[in-house]
This record gives C-alpha cells, sequence and structure tokens, in this order.
C-alpha cells in the first residue's frame, strides 16, 4: 500500500515522467508536413474526453429531476 501511495505521488510530482505517447505515433505526428494526422488524433482525444463527462451530466440532470419530483 505504501509503494503504490509512493509511485502515486512520484508521478503527481513529476508528470514528464508520465507523458504516454507511443514513439511511433509521436514520430508520424511530428514529421507529417500538413498536420492533418496530428489534428485528427486531438480531435478523438477531445471526443474520447467529452464523452463520460456528457454521460455523467446527463446521469445527474435524471437524478436531479428524480429528486425534485419527489414530495
Amino acid at each position: 500500500m505504501k509503494r503504490t501511495l509512493l509511485i502515486i505521488a512520484l508521478l503527481l510530482l513529476f508528470p514528464s515522467l508520465t507523458e504516454a505517447q507511443c514513439a511511433m505515433c509521436r514520430a508520424v505526428l511530428e514529421s507529417e508536413a500538413g498536420q492533418e494526422t496530428a489534428k485528427g488524433v486531438n480531435n478523438g482525444i477531445v471526443y474520447l474526453m467529452a464523452i463520460p463527462y456528457i454521460l455523467i451530466g446527463g446521469l445527474g440532470y435524471f437524478i436531479y429531476r428524480y429528486v425534485k419530483k419527489k414530495p
């Protein structure tokens, strides 16, 4: 347990150690002239990030409506 907490603390203190991008992806994205692939990857990241927030927001909205409807 202590070891896990230590690892998490170190990763939070040193974010440069936690960069997670494979070498091939980085090489392709940096070498392309038009940067179209990079824009596509960035859009994909935004979509993947947005969907959980939309789902949780919708769930929160329905819970709020349910609680407010109760007398």
